[in-house]
Parts: structure tokens; sequence; C-alpha cells
């Protein structure tokens, strides 16, 4: 089931899940459902209090389907679309194994997530190849997108922490 939100082409995606007692089986996209072609898949295992993002290609910008196969995430998506409505603002919700959702975040947004459980393991389905020269990061704790994390301790890359502000990205990128 499709349910859209208030961000132009980004929805959540309620998963059909088969339970019996050897387990579950469970169908994550079909790509004619919600029209859009996935070539490039990847997964990340993150432990618990680790944030991702938030993360942008800047040229061949990807579009991403975000799905949970163990753990539980605070998953954040923000729109950089110049001429969108909710430019500037952003959007999130829980993913997790338990509650089968899922996320289509079209192009133009910048991505993260924070790790809520021991374990964490998602995959990514992504419209466009993995673009490295164009990869840019934007400040997970951006004062201007006042981003509310539920997390006390955080664990962060190197690459997040030298992060862009918010309005450095868009000065730079967004002109």
């Amino acid at each position: 089931m499709i349910v859209k939100t208030k961000f132009k082409d980004l929805f959540i995606l309620k998963n059909k899940l088969f339970k019996d007692k050897r387990g579950y089986f469970k169908e994550l996209v079909k790509e004619k459902k919600i029209k859009k072609k996935f070539p490039f898949m990847v997964m990340s295992y993150s432990k618990k209090n680790v944030i991702r993002g938030l993360h942008i290609q800047t040229k061949k910008s990807q579009g991403k389907f975000v799905s949970v196969l163990k753990g539980r995430i605070y998953d954040v998506a923000v729109d950089l679309r110049k001429n969108s409505k909710t430019f500037g603002k952003f959007f999130s919700c829980i993913l997790s194994e338990k509650n089968s959702k899922s996320i289509y975040i079209p192009p133009g947004f910048a991505h993260g997530f924070c790790c809520l459980e021991k374990e964490n393991y998602i995959i990514y389905s992504c419209t466009q190849y993995r673009h490295a020269f164009s990869e840019r990061a934007i400040k997970y704790n951006d004062k201007t997108l006042n981003i509310k994390w539920p997390l006390r301790k955080t664990i962060i890359s190197k690459k997040d922490q030298n992060a862009q502000t918010f309005i450095e990205f868009k000065k730079q990128y967004l002109k």
C-alpha cells in the first residue's frame, strides 16, 4: 500500500508480509507499481547510535527506495529541490523490520538516518549509480533544518562531522 506525504513524489510503502511458523516473506518493491527503475542496489550495516547523512549527489541525483532488513531507524529526507513548495523542509519516519515500511525518496533530496537498535541492516535501491565526485553532505545537526534526532549519544563519520551547513550548501549548489 502506498501512503502519500505532503512532499511531492516522496511516499511510504507498507510492504506485504506473509508470516507462518517458519518466519516470514516480505515483498519490498514492485517497480511497475511505483513506476521507478533501480539499476543500483547497496546495503549498510550500522550499530546503535550511528547517524549516516545527510547525503546527496549534486550531479546524477539519486532517487532512493530504503528498507530495513533488520533493526529500526529514524529516517530523514530533506527537500533540496529549489522550486518545491517544501524546499528546505524535512520528512522523517521510523522504518523497521517489524513495521514493514519502506520509503521512496525522489531525486533532489538529501537523505540520512540514525540507528535505534543494536544491529541495523538497511538496503537502498537507487535510480542512479554512485557518482562519487558529486557526493556532498549537510550537517545532520544543522540549526536551520532543526531536525530532532532521537539520540543522546551519537557515532558519526569524519565526513559527516565536516559536512556543510544547509546555508553553505544552498549558496554553493542551489544558485
